[in-house]
């Protein structure tokens, strides 16, 4: 057996742990009660395990950590613009 198959699939299921709070906040349009030290956390920790996937040539680490990688910075870019656009709500009198 191809242990890549094993590892595509619990990579599979770790992009698919992102995705419903990626999706709740885009519907929401709101990121306040969001950590965003904890996406800077994971965006760092996916970018190494991402060289490390290259450096072994895993198809399944590379997969997963490319989306994982995508996943954070979408959440970071949510994070900012939602936050800015209340500060500017909020700014107006």
């Amino acid at each position: 057996m191809n242990i890549e198959i094993i590892g595509t699939a619990a990579g599979t299921l770790s992009c698919i742990t992102f995705m419903p709070q990626v999706l709740r906040t885009w519907r929401l349009k709101s990121a306040d009660e969001i950590s965003p030290v904890m996406f800077v956390i994971a965006m760092i920790s996916t970018m190494l395990w991402l060289v490390y996937g290259i450096l072994i040539h895993s198809f399944s680490m590379i997969f997963t950590n490319v989306v994982v990688c995508c996943l954070s910075v979408v959440m970071l870019v949510m994070i900012i613009a939602f936050r800015q656009k209340r500060q500017v709500k909020n700014d107006v009198p």
